[in-house]
C-alpha cells in the first residue's frame, strides 16, 4: 500500500510525524504489512514547516499519482491560499479513487480543492466555524473526532489525527494490525466521545449583561439544584409564559429549558473536573436529581459518560 502525506508550506509538524509513525516505520516483524510512505510536494526542495522544521518531499506532486492514500496534514495558516497545484493534485487523486484524508486544519485544503462540497467533515472545533462560513457547501460536524464520507475524510485537532490514522489502518488491514500499530505508540486502538467533551465552555455570569432577564438568569445560575420550570422563571420575570419564552430565545438564543439544560451540564463538568464529589451528588447538586438522569444529558451533550469524563479531565474516584 502507498501512502502519500501532502508537504506543502507551514505544515504542522505534528500531524506529518503522525502520519509518517503510522505508515513509515517498518512493523512487519510484528504482523503488520508492509507501506510505502512517500512525501511529496510542489516541488521537491526545502519545505518550510511550522515552528522552525523543515522538510525536503521526496517526490513532486506527481508522486501522489500512484498512492492509494493520500494523507493532508493541518497546516499552520488554514485560510492562506492553496496552489492550484496543490488542488489539482488532490481532486486528480479523488478522481482515480484514492482515499483523502485530512488532519486538523488541512480540511480547508480539501475543501479548497472542492472535495468536501456536500459531504460531512469535520476539523479543530477552534476551526469549524471558519471553515463552515468559508465553504457554505460543506456539512461541518464540530463534535466529532473523525468523520468519513464516501472515500473522503477529515479529522479533529492534533491527537484526533492519530485516531483517524489509526481508523484507516484498521478499515484498510483489520483490527489487529491497528491495535499493534497503537501498542507501539503507546496510544489507545480509538477514543469515544468527539470534541464536544475537549472545549471549552466556561460556566456564563450573568453580571454585566444588560438585558432585562439577566437578573433571572443569575438567580437560576446561583440554584441549579431547583427544580425550575418555564412557569415558575415567567412569573419571577413577570411575564407571561409565551412572552417570556420568546423574549428568553431573543437574548440566549436558546429556549429556558434547552438553556437551563446547557448550564447543568456545564456545572456537572465544572465539578467532575476540580472535586471529588460522587456523582449522585454531583448529579443532584446540578439540579439532575438522580445519577441515571444526569448520566443521560451528559452523555448526549458532551459525548461521553460523567464517570469516563472525570476520569480523563479530573479527579478519580469509586463512587456509586
Amino acid at each position: 500500500m502507498r501512502v502519500g502525506v501532502l508537504v506543502t508550506e507551514q505544515v504542522r509538524v505534528f500531524d506529518y510525524a503522525v502520519a509518517t509513525e503510522v505508515w513509515g516505520l517498518d512493523r512487519t516483524a510484528r504482523g503488520v504489512p508492509r507501506f510505502e510512505l512517500r512525501t511529496c510536494g510542489p516541488h521537491r526542495s526545502t519545505v518550510p514547516m511550522s515552528p522552525g522544521v523543515t522538510c525536503v518531499p521526496d517526490y513532486d506532486l506527481d508522486g501522489l499519482d500512484e498512492c492509494d492514500l493520500v494523507v493532508v496534514p493541518g497546516v499552520q495558516h488554514p485560510t492562506a491560499p492553496v496552489h492550484p497545484q496543490v488542488r489539482a493534485a488532490l481532486r486528480a487523486a479523488h478522481a482515480r479513487g484514492a482515499t483523502v484524508a485530512s488532519l486538523c486544519s488541512g480540511a480547508f485544503l480539501l475543501a479548497a480543492a472542492g472535495l468536501l462540497a456536500g459531504r460531512r467533515a469535520t476539523a479543530h472545533w477552534l476551526d469549524a466555524e471558519e471553515l463552515a462560513r468559508r465553504h457554505p457547501d460543506v456539512i461541518v460536524d464540530p463534535n466529532v473526532l473523525f468523520v468519513g464520507d464516501g472515500a473522503v475524510w477529515t479529522s479533529a485537532g492534533v491527537a484526533a489525527g492519530i485516531d483517524l490514522c489509526l481508523h484507516l489502518v484498521r478499515h484498510d488491514h483489520g483490527a489487529a494490525a491497528a491495535a499493534e500499530i497503537a501498542r507501539t505508540m503507546v496510544t489507545a486502538p480509538f477514543r469515544t466521545g468527539g470534541q464536544a467533551q475537549f472545549i471549552t465552555r466556561p460556566i456564563p455570569a450573568a453580571q454585566g449583561q444588560n438585558d432585562d432577564l439577566s437578573q433571572l438568569r443569575e438567580r437560576v445560575l446561583n440554584d441549579l439544584a431547583h427544580p425550575w420550570t418555564v412557569t415558575h422563571m415567567a412569573n419571577l420575570a413577570g411575564m407571561s409564559e409565551r412572552s417570556f419564552a420568546r423574549r428568553f430565545v431573543q437574548s440566549t438564543g436558546d429556549t429556558p429549558l434547552q438553556w437551563l439544560l446547557t448550564q447543568r451540564v456545564l456545572a456537572a463538568q465544572h465539578l467532575l473536573e476540580v472535586s471529588d464529589l460522587p456523582i449522585t451528588a454531583i448529579a443532584r447538586r446540578c439540579g439532575f436529581g438522580t445519577a441515571l438522569t444526569m448520566r443521560h444529558h451528559f452523555t448526549r451533550h458532551v459525548g461521553l459518560p460523567p464517570r469516563d469524563y472525570r476520569q480523563a479531565f479530573g479527579h478519580t474516584r469509586d463512587d456509586d
